[in-house]
């Protein structure tokens, strides 16, 4: 019989796409196999978010096995469109259950929603050990948006899968200490079965301003620069930033910097060209040097869940802006990252306090000093916490305890 290898990394995005969930993935895949596990990955074919020429189904990276799947994949912004991609990768995943089984553990994750259900089947039909690593909770994310109505269809099948998933799981990885919580109240898992591990920016330190060759040096002037970075999709707070922007117009000296993707995004595009706010910029999603041009004009950077999400999903770019050492502006409930900015890495505001924030962007645009000092403890708690090496080493630690035969 051919020995099983270690780990298979199951999820939709993965190397080289630049994206958080495709680079998260591998950086833990990365440190595993550097630890002496021997690792594989199961991922979507590259569309949107990979540059350069060809990239083949199947190549070792790294040491990492890497088979990546076709699918049909339409525009992600409508619900409709996640749904069929949704679909239709996981459909293509099932009919590769026999690969699965060639390993003894899978780390699946919670997008798309689906997909663990299928990591269950291996479990069931193979023994293959199984790590859930729960980025987001469905249906509640779903409900709490309004995305999904209580009780339809959706929601009743994702509530079977939880059950299934729930059960079979041989680890279940969290990513705060009140998603946790959350977990245990409301899912069937025993406490030593959840763990939290933070997710963290894979940074190589700060980007200096380096203002002759900085792409946007003429768009930001002297201006004190407020950026959102990221995901503007069903879960963030983008109403609370628009009112602030709206509040500090006649400011000149201030701009918001907003660049990114998510169901959102146009609708912000559309309310800052119609109500004339120059205060504010749009760009798409930047990566590479453009991102860390961006991350160099920028003054502070704000942070945003709705109201009602805490504990059902983490923003990931959190972990960038404390790297850079940029003050935090938070517009959340209470939870692990408000926590960070009450040692003094940033302000908090709550849901629906539009004139709150932009007093708050005031705060900080009016006193550098204090500005400095929120941004030396930010970097401080992201090197004790959020670096890529503390955190993948959690996840080494963990299947060196689930497969111990490796020792």
């Amino acid at each position: 019989m051919k020995k099983k290898k270690d780990i298979l990394f199951l999820c939709q995005f993965f190397y080289p796409e630049y994206i958080s969930s495709a680079q998260l993935p591998y950086d833990t895949a990365l440190a595993l196999t550097k630890a002496g596990f021997s690792v594989g990955a199961l991922c979507g074919y590259p569309r949107e978010y990979a540059e350069g020429g060809h990239v083949p189904k199947r190549e070792t990276v790294n040491g990492i096995s890497i088979h990546r799947l076709k699918y049909l994949q339409l525009d992600r912004r409508g619900f409709l469109g996640r749904l069929v991609n949704y679909f239709s990768f996981t459909f293509m995943v099932t009919l590769r259950l026999k690969e699965i089984s060639q390993y003894k553990a899978v780390v699946v994750y919670s997008n798309p929603p689906i997909l663990p259900w299928i990591a269950s089947w291996a479990k069931g039909l193979f023994g293959t050990k199984l790590i859930f690593v729960s980025y987001d909770l469905y249906p509640e994310v779903a409900v709490v948006t309004n995305t999904l109505r209580q009780g339809n269809m959706i929601c009743r099948l994702m509530e079977h899968i939880n059950k299934v998933v729930y059960r079979r799981a041989d680890h279940v990885v969290s990513l705060s200490s009140e998603q946790r919580e959350y977990i245990l109240g409301h899912r069937d898992i025993l406490p030593d079965r959840v763990s939290v591990i933070p997710n963290w920016f894979a940074g190589q330190g700060q980007a200096p301003y380096d203002r002759e060759r900085n792409e946007f040096r003429d768009v930001v002037g002297d201006r004190f620069v407020v950026s959102y970075f990221g995901n503007m999709g069903t879960l963030q707070d983008m109403e609370t930033i628009l009112e602030a922007v709206r509040e500090l117009k006649a400011e000149k000296d201030v701009l918001f910097f907003f660049a990114g993707h998510g169901n959102k995004q146009e609708a912000i595009k559309r309310v800052l060209e119609e109500e004339k706010l120059e205060n504010a910029v749009m760009y798409p999603f930047l990566h590479g040097q453009r991102f860390r041009d961006a991350l160099a004009v920028s003054g502070c950077a704000l942070v945003s869940l709705e109201k009602g999400i805490t504990g059902l999903c983490v923003p990931s770019k959190t972990y960038t802006y404390m790297m850079q050492g940029l003050p935090l502006l938070a517009v959340m409930d209470e939870n692990d990252i408000v926590k960070d900015v009450e040692q003094g890495a940033g302000l908090w505001v709550r849901n629906g306090n539009g004139k709150g924030l932009a007093q708050a962007v005031r705060t900080l645009r009016d006193d550098p000093e204090r500005r400095e000092q929120m941004g030396s403890i930010c970097r401080r708690i992201y090197l004790e916490k959020y670096t890529t090496e503390i955190c993948t080493k959690k996840y080494v630690e963990l299947f060196r305890k689930l497969l111990p035969e490796q020792d």
